[in-house]
């Protein structure tokens, strides 16, 4: 047994009842019920449609996201985050190579490197490179001045959280970050890279070893295992390519505002609504929102 799970952004509450008896009416499911009017719909079903795929990028085109999740475990207990560009609106190494003055130049190999064009480890050490002599007050500064949470990231924390769930921060950013991040947020955990500081300065090295997509697949397995749980448990949530290994491998992965070569490959995808989506996929109403 499925559930169709329709939502969009809460700043656009696009969907119609229309459209929901509509899909519920041509794949047969079940009776239809409103997770928040406007935001979030959800019926169930007795078998995945021949027909999801395309159904999905025509709504994906009216700016409603389609997702069909299986009703067994469809809430989770463990909630595996990416940082940049999921719980927080930037990529941090971007922001600090603005303030560099290599800006363009690091954008570039970040934006390649989240498709999947490239390498991940040998992208961050080039771009990490690139900052070599960066003062490190700058850290402070960005945070203070350039990053800015993403809408709907302490909801799902504080909900999942509320429900007896754990929350880990997994990062190809940097720990400088998260650190602040996770407290912000609520998470329990993070882990990330480490930035090199010699006198005040950067170094233009990464801490090693570097936390890629293998680093975020360990991290699924060790939390998973410490809490005596299975990787079914898990949502697992991010937008790059480094996040595909955690995102295939958990129960519920979702990609999130995410690149195409991601999208193609994540089971879920989210494209207009906020993190608080990912509670709706697992059947909360916005009446449990924490």
């Amino acid at each position: 047994m499925y559930t169709c799970v329709l939502t969009a952004s809460p700043d656009r509450p696009t969907i119609e009842q229309t459209l929901v008896e509509a899909l519920r009416n041509g794949w047969g499911g079940g009776d239809a019920q409103w997770l928040s009017p406007g935001v979030a719909a959800e019926f169930g079903l007795d078998r995945l449609p021949d027909t999801l795929r395309t159904t999905q990028d025509e709504l994906d085109a009216m700016g409603v996201d389609l997702n069909v999740v299986p009703d067994m475990g469809r809430r989770k207990r463990l909630l595996l985050a990416d940082m940049d560009s999921t719980m927080i609106q930037q990529e941090c190494i971007d922001e600090l190579a603005a303030e560099a003055g290599v800006g363009d130049r690091v954008a570039a190999i970040t934006a390649r490197a989240m498709n999947g064009e490239i390498d991940f480890d040998g992208a961050l050490r080039e771009r990490v490179g690139l900052l070599a002599g960066l003062d490190a007050s700058v850290i402070d500064r960005v945070i203070a001045d350039r990053i800015t949470l993403m809408p709907g990231g302490r909801t799902l924390v504080t909900t999942m959280k509320a429900h007896g769930a754990r929350a880990a921060l997994v990062s190809g950013g940097f720990t400088a970050f998260t650190s602040v991040i996770a407290e912000r947020l609520g998470f329990d955990e993070h882990r990330a890279n480490i930035l090199l500081i010699e006198d005040g300065k950067l170094t233009g090295e990464p801490g090693m070893p570097i936390l890629g997509r293998q680093a975020k697949v360990d991290a699924l397995q060790q939390i998973t295992q410490a809490m005596g749980i299975a990787s079914d448990d898990v949502l697992a949530v991010g937008d790059g390519a480094n996040d595909l290994g955690m995102l295939t491998l958990a129960g519920m992965g979702v990609a999130l505002h995410a690149k195409p070569a991601v999208q193609a490959e994540a089971g879920l995808r989210i494209n207009h609504g906020d993190l608080t989506s990912l509670l709706y996929l697992q059947g909360y109403a916005d009446t449990d929102f924490a």
